[in-house]
């Protein structure tokens, strides 16, 4: 009987790792707080989103979305705008969202409730120092989280924003302009949050099919807006 009761405890505590990792990493769920992976919504609105940086490259993606006269949010990682901070403050000059996607770019899991403040505070502090004013949300890295780090968002009032359309992650960072556009289409819906980086590696690909994805969906009747109006449309 023993036997039996201690494989169902090694079954159990299986289930249970199993449960926290597939919470950890979920796009869609969190044990506090608001997450938002898309907004479920009729209208023709989409958000176009860019992690990292602010970087060398950031330049080339303020100049393109300013030609094609759209918004997007940018997460940015409070030590590389501290590093950086003429690319910040010119996201915030072009009219583009801040988002706060930590200050070290680490998985925060299983770490102290000190080390997420620490984390999310000193960059709440650095986008305000760029000039930033509007609302920030927030942005786990590599989508990890689990319980002390949307606590303290929750506490905080911080929304999680994570996505619904990843071409690089899906494809390769190596992938080719033609093909990103290509998935972006084909999964894009009302409400939908695109996930793109290029703020500091070579990001001519990944320019070239911005082009092409604006051109094609704003062709389909739709209307490009930061991530926090596009929360706001479904209020």
């Amino acid at each position: 009987m023993k036997k039996y009761v201690v494989i169902l405890v090694v079954i159990s505590l299986c289930l249970v790792v199993l449960g926290a990792y597939g919470l950890s990493k979920s796009r869609t769920h969190q044990l506090f707080g608001e997450i938002v992976s898309r907004v479920e919504t009729e209208k023709k609105m989409i958000a176009l989103t860019f992690d990292d940086g602010p970087g060398d490259n950031t330049q080339d993606l303020i100049e393109v979305l300013d030609q094609l006269d759209i918004p997007a949010t940018f997460y940015l990682i409070g030590s590389e705008i501290q590093s950086n901070q003429e690319f910040g403050k010119a996201l915030v000059e072009a009219g583009h969202e801040i988002g706060n996607h930590s200050y070290s770019h680490e998985r925060m899991v299983l770490t102290s409730l000190s080390t997420v403040e620490d984390e999310i505070e000193k960059t709440n502090q650095a986008i305000r120092n760029i000039g930033y004013e509007g609302n920030i949300t927030f942005r786990p890295p590599y989508c990890k989280k689990l319980i002390i780090l949307p606590y303290y968002l929750n506490q905080k009032d911080m929304t999680t924003v994570t996505w619904d359309i990843e071409p690089e992650t899906d494809l390769g960072f190596q992938a080719n302009a033609e093909t990103y556009y290509q998935l972006v289409i084909d999964q894009a819906s009302p409400g939908s949050i695109i996930l793109f980086h290029g703020m500091r590696d070579s990001n001519e690909e990944v320019i070239a099919s911005i082009r092409k994805i604006v051109a094609d969906l704003q062709g389909q009747g739709y209307q490009f807006v930061t991530v926090s109006n596009l929360i706001a449309s479904n209020e």
